[in-house]
């Protein structure tokens, strides 16, 4: 069976590597201004981007000349089918801290949903066009995102298969946000990995909905 490698780098960044070794980065940061994770030191072939905001936008740091997939809409790169939805990083439509595009596509079988830095819930009409979630990649920090209690009612409209937090204050990072624990007090179904890897098949994923935490790996 085909494996999804989904590897947490930090903050919103995450590398996902494909059975064949396609490699796709999320949001990757620029360190400073409170971003305290290790410069990226990777090559991708597709990078997403969902705001152009440094802590999401430092593709510069990528390397392989990879294809940067940042506007709402539908686009094929390398095989793969990126669809970007438009919503926003405040609760004001934008007035705030402007868009944010929330990106699914499916690796081997796998479809996974990085929510960028949303920051309000989701509207019928946006859950309907997300439609099926494998892997969610969730804000849960609050302040500039979502909090965890938004993120949990997030996640309850989209019912993904499995949940990722990220964007939460860790020692990485000085941002004055949440950590990672009040999105999981009173949780069911938490496995947390001493790794910052997790490795995904599509006939074994988990009936009902697992949340996976890991650590950062830079």
């Amino acid at each position: 069976m085909k494996t999804v490698k989904v590897r947490w780098l930090g903050h919103a960044s995450f590398l996902i590597t494909s059975e064949e070794g396609l490699r796709i980065i999320t949001d990757p940061y620029s360190v400073g201004g409170g971003i305290n994770y290790e410069r990226i030191d990777e090559t991708a072939d597709i990078v997403t981007v969902s705001h152009k905001h440094g802590d999401h936008n430092g593709v510069s740091s990528v390397g392989g000349r990879p294809e940067i997939v940042d506007r709402p809409g539908i686009r094929t790169v390398a095989g793969a089918e990126f669809l970007g939805i438009a919503t926003y990083h405040d609760e004001e439509k934008g007035k705030q801290r402007g868009p944010n595009t929330i990106f699914c596509f499916a690796v081997d079988g796998v479809r996974v949903c990085h929510l960028g830095d949303l920051g309000h819930q989701l509207e019928e009409s946006t859950v309907a066009e997300i439609g099926a979630v494998d892997v969610l990649l969730v804000p849960v920090g609050g302040v500039f995102t979502i909090d965890a209690s938004a993120a949990t009612k997030v996640c309850e409209s989209l019912r993904p298969r499995v949940i990722i937090p990220m964007h939460f204050k860790t020692p990485k990072c000085d941002y004055p946000i949440a950590g990672v624990e009040p999105f999981l007090k009173g949780k069911e179904s938490v496995r947390q990995l001493n790794a910052s890897e997790a490795v995904f098949e599509r006939e074994k994923l988990p009936s009902v909905t697992e949340i996976v935490v890991v650590s950062h790996a830079l």
